[in-house]
């Protein structure tokens, strides 16, 4: 059959190459290859996850976050505070602070909040003072771009003042885009000032003047705001390095007046310099201290700052999402949204993890099966690198805990594995034994097999796949393409290759070809599942990619080596470098779809039967 290539430009169309040179443009909703259309993101299904120690995990498939960028702010006129994070350029994610009697949980709404664009930063701030929150952003590349409210305290609604800010003078401000200003009424004194950090430890203060509807206008007052020159690496002043920053303020003194906060690349802490003057009259001229002072935050650095009376006793709590600086990112890749209560005895961390969710680090992969052989669904997800040790992937195995049926997963130990980086699990029961056995891909190519022993612990199968190899950040896929009752291995490859190898082996002892039948060529990092998409008896290829989803549909054929082309699957939360996978998790009967990706954690969709 001719060799199908297909490169995604984005989420523009996909262009087709056979063997004779033509090509062809397909739609990203040609209905050649149609995917139902019933399926819903959910992010708090009915089935509760618990992590390890028992605890719910609440959002348990929002996605997870490499690089928070948090932000608390009354969005809905509820008198609670509502959080939005930025996690990606130009997307900003709502979750919904939620009361329900004394109890009160974030809930997600969305990934993009209202389609506003906001560049490499955001901040809601009273712009034009009316008592609702305006919204200010990065006009690409390194502008400011405002937002004004011109909703209601309970309904907002932005409507795009200008594109770039400019001063008194006409003159568009500059702020470096990896740095996140601020904007607060430090003076008391009715006018707001905006504070952008510089790259080399500077802060550059405007302070606002009439402008139009309300709206300020910035005038320059300095560059050298109270003489604050941060360095990095130490928290003293000082010759050292500079480097992308986040400033915020906020009395947690508890005297009046706003104190200075300061996240640096080069900083693996969050630096406070107390204003030691009054509201009126402000004055920042000390020395920045690592905070908070009795048990000092210290992480791979780049740290953001937000505050918030989150547990509603008249303090401010501290909250921090680690962007990841010079200090060993991979170690904040799970561990990246920090929740400090401010107690009587203090600031007090109460957890690493705020907005909750199944988040194993970065590029999770995940796989869905009956490891247990009780016949209820389980789910394994595998990381890059373990955030903790730096050492090796791990995998992590998720399990029903109740016998009448899934209720509720939890999250247990990983599995024991010699060490690899960039496990990418499959199931498919190779033996015969009614328990599904698992073969691993690895970032070199290798592939492994590992024979379950029935209550799903793995023993590895030596030589049981050698001669196979997929390539690099090769991801394997188990289901019985070819029809002779035995599940055949497809293997993705960080290059976008697919290739089919038959199992000649039979239901009980698979005997994988090491020679490959190329299925397609995608755009990079494929990553296929099988399933009967469509509902005509044959599997079809769905297949995670760099850039989204694509479904191949089975088309028959020889052999059943016959696939359509490849089409875009639109569902909204797919995330970079996906990785699906097909399973009925919530025991209803229905197959749902969970998706991995770059951000470490798990996105679900469900038919829509079975979100009502």
């Amino acid at each position: 059959m001719p060799r199908i290539r297909a490169f995604l430009a984005g989420l523009v169309g996909i262009v087709l190459v056979g063997c004779a040179g033509s090509s062809q443009s397909v739609s990203p909703d040609a209905s050649s290859a149609s995917f139902p259309d019933d399926y819903q993101r959910v992010v708090a299904p009915s089935i509760e996850v618990a992590d390890t120690d028992g605890a719910l995990i609440s959002n348990p498939f929002y996605g997870g976050f490499n690089a928070p960028r948090p932000q608390f702010v009354d969005i809905d006129g509820d008198e609670d505070s509502d959080l939005f994070v930025q996690e990606r350029p130009g997307q900003l994610a709502f979750f919904e602070h939620v009361t329900e009697g004394d109890s009160s949980r974030l809930v997600w709404r969305t990934d993009h909040y209202r389609d506003l664009q906001i560049g490499e930063w955001y901040r809601f701030a009273d712009l034009d003072q009316d008592g609702v929150p305006d919204l200010l952003t990065e006009e690409p590349y390194s502008h400011l771009r405002a937002y004004q409210n011109v909703g209601s305290a309970t309904a907002p609604t932005f409507e795009l003042y200008a594109d770039t800010m400019r001063t008194v003078e006409g003159e568009p401000i500059f702020s470096d885009r990896q740095n996140i200003p601020n904007v607060t009424d430090l003076g008391c004194n009715g006018r707001l000032d905006l504070f952008l950090g510089r790259l080399d430890g500077t802060i550059t203060r405007y302070e606002s003047v009439d402008g139009t509807n309300g709206m300020p206008q910035f005038a320059h007052v300095t560059d050298e705001f109270e003489g604050i020159k941060i360095v990095g690496g130490t928290g003293q002043k000082g010759p050292s390095l500079h480097g992308a920053n986040t400033l915020t303020f906020a009395d947690v003194d508890d005297d009046g007046d706003s104190d200075l906060f300061w996240g640096d690349f080069f900083e693996p802490g969050l630096l406070l310099i107390e204003n030691t003057g009054t509201c009126g009259n402000p004055v920042l001229s000390g020395q920045p201290e690592r905070f908070p002072s009795s048990n000092p935050l210290l992480t791979s650095g780049y740290n953001a700052p937000a505050f918030t009376d989150w547990s509603g006793n008249g303090r401010p709590d501290l909250f921090v999402g680690v962007l990841g600086g010079s200090s060993g990112s991979n170690s904040s890749l799970a561990d990246n949204f920090y929740f400090y209560e401010h107690t009587a005895d203090g600031y007090q961390l109460r957890t690493r993890q705020f907005a909750g969710g199944i988040d194993v680090g970065s590029e999770s992969t995940v796989a869905l099966g009956d490891i247990q052989g009780d016949g209820q669904t389980d789910v394994l997800v595998a990381n890059k690198i373990d955030p903790t040790q730096g050492e090796t992937s791990l995998v992590y195995p998720l399990t029903p805990t109740g016998d009448k049926g899934p209720s509720r997963l939890r999250k247990r130990s990983p599995l024991d594995l010699p060490d690899a980086y960039r496990y990418a699990p499959a199931l498919g029961d190779l033996n015969g034994d009614g328990a599904d056995d698992l073969i691993l891909g690895t970032w070199q190519g290798a592939l492994s097999y590992h024979e379950n022993q029935g209550d799903g612990t793995f023993d590895a199968v030596d030589g049981a796949l050698d001669g196979l190899s997929g390539g690099s950040n090769v991801v394997p896929a188990l289901g019985d393409v070819t029809g002779n009752g035995a599940p055949d291995l497809v293997l993705g490859t960080a290059s976008g290759t697919l290739t089919l190898h038959r199992n000649t082996g039979g239901e009980a002892s698979p005997n994988f070809a090491s020679e490959g039948v190329t299925l397609a060529e995608l755009n990079g990092r494929a990553a296929p599942t099988l399933h009967d998409v469509t509902g005509d008896g044959r599997l079809d290829l769905l297949v995670g990619t760099k850039t989204g989803l694509v479904l191949l549909r089975n088309q028959g054929g020889t052999d059943g080596l016959e696939f359509g082309p490849p089409t875009l699957v639109n569902l909204d939360g797919i995330p970079r470098n996906a990785t699906p996978a097909w399973g009925d998790l919530d025991g209803d009967g229905r197959t749902d779809l969970v998706v991995g990706g770059k951000r470490g954690g798990l996105v679900l969709f469900q038919p829509s039967a079975a979100t009502e």
